[in-house]
C-alpha cells in the first residue's frame, strides 16, 4: 500500500477530507521520526499496541565482490529493526 492509498484509507475510515487525513498521517509518521531520534541513548522506541523500533549496531566486517569475488571491507553502520506487538500480530494472522 503506498501512503497515498494510506491517506485514503485513512480519510474513509475517519469520515476525514484527504486534506485532513494527510496532515493526521503526517504528524504520526512525524513522531515516530522524532522518537527515533530521541531513542538514539537507549536504542528502543515501544508504541503500545504497534510493537518495537529498535536501532542495531553492526560492525565492520569483510565482504566479498558478488562479481569478482573480491574481499572488500564493510564500514560499520546503524540498522533499524521492528518487532510487531502481540494484537498486531494476531491481526495479521501470525
Amino acid at each position: 500500500m503506498s501512503k497515498t492509498e494510506f491517506i485514503a484509507h485513512v480519510a474513509a475510515a475517519g469520515d476525514l477530507s484527504n486534506a485532513e487525513a494527510k496532515r493526521m498521517v503526517e504528524l504520526v509518521f512525524g513522531e515516530i521520526e522524532n522518537g527515533l531520534k530521541r531513542a538514539r541513548q537507549d536504542g528502543k522506541l515501544t508504541i503500545g499496541t504497534l510493537g518495537t523500533f529498535t536501532i542495531t549496531d553492526r560492525p565492520a566486517r569483510t565482504g566479498r565482490h558478488p562479481r569478482t569475488g573480491e574481499e572488500i571491507n564493510i564500514a560499520p553502520s546503524k540498522g533499524l529493526r521492528f518487532r510487531p506487538a502481540a494484537c498486531l500480530k494476531a491481526a495479521a494472522g501470525c
